[in-house]
């Protein structure tokens, strides 16, 4: 009989699109790619010396900053693919025009410009792919939600979001911080990454980036979060003069440059007697 077993593939690529078609194909119907959470949840569960740990990853999951029907500015934070869920939707990004009237394209802060209706929708749940995914209000999210679903969505106040920390804070402030929360899909979820990554050099701080407080809250736009990384986790404090690029650990970026490369993981089953992977070839 076939030993059928979930089995995960890095997928890089210079261009976001290609990596993400890449990334769904390997997937296919029956598996995923990784979002924040499932990031953070695998590197929890895994050794110090496993690549998870070892480099940084693109997320499957996205930060939008859109305004409420009665005015109010809100980020809805989207896990499992939101509206940048399909390679055709954020090749329409990449081949806009770069007019900074353009209604489509990048800001000039670098993250994708959304229509309207869009930016309505993502508050209900509704994506351009079809799918409608639950969305929890903030405060419900952080008493938390029992079973979630791979793919949902967290409603959070932008100027909560904006006051949150942006750069290295200590790991018990990072533990009630609103932008950590929402990322790392719940406060226990957030407490157990956090407690493996001090843990790792027995660090003070960690990083965790947002660009609420640069951007016009006003234009509709969306990021994908990065989460960094790199071989041995040096420079996990920010105590390094270079520490900003792929080869630095400056934990979690939600204001990177989505005009990039990416590395995503997809998971699939697969028949694992099929597999060269573990075949004993010496003699």
């Amino acid at each position: 009989m076939p030993d059928i077993q979930m089995e995960a593939e890095i997928i890089f690529e210079p261009h976001v699109p290609r990596a993400l078609y890449r990334a769904l194909e390997y997937a296919g119907g029956d598996g995923f790619v990784a979002s924040m959470p499932q990031l953070l949840h695998a590197r929890a569960h895994a050794d110090y010396d496993n690549i998870i740990w070892n480099t940084w990853f693109t997320s499957y999951s996205e930060e939008s900053v859109v305004t409420t029907p009665g005015g109010n500015r809100v980020v809805v934070v989207a896990h499992g693919g939101g509206i940048f869920a399909s390679p055709e939707r954020f090749e329409r990004v990449y081949r806009a025009s770069v007019d900074r009237a353009s209604p489509e394209g990048f800001t000039g802060q670098y993250a994708g410009k959304i229509t309207e209706t869009e930016a309505r929708d993502v508050q209900r749940g509704l994506l351009p792919d079809g799918t409608e995914i639950p969305v929890y209000p903030f405060a419900e999210f952080k008493r938390g939600v029992p079973e979630l679903p791979m793919r949902y969505g967290v409603i959070l106040d932008f100027e909560v979001a904006r006051a949150s920390l942006r750069g290295y804070e200590e790991f018990e402030t990072l533990k009630d911080e609103p932008n950590m929360i929402a990322r790392a899909g719940g406060v226990e979820a957030n407490a157990a990454y956090l407690d493996k990554f001090q843990a790792r050099h027995d660090t003070r701080v960690m990083g965790n980036w947002h660009p609420y407080n640069r951007i016009d809250p006003d234009q509709p736009q969306t990021r994908i979060i990065f989460l960094a990384g790199n071989k041995g986790g040096i420079y996990s404090q920010g105590d390094d003069p270079e520490e900003w690029g792929y080869d630095c650990e400056y934990g979690i970026g939600g204001d990177a440059c989505i005009h990039n490369m990416a590395r995503y993981i997809a998971v699939a089953p697969r028949d694992v007697s099929r597999s060269l992977r573990d075949l004993d070839f010496e003699l």
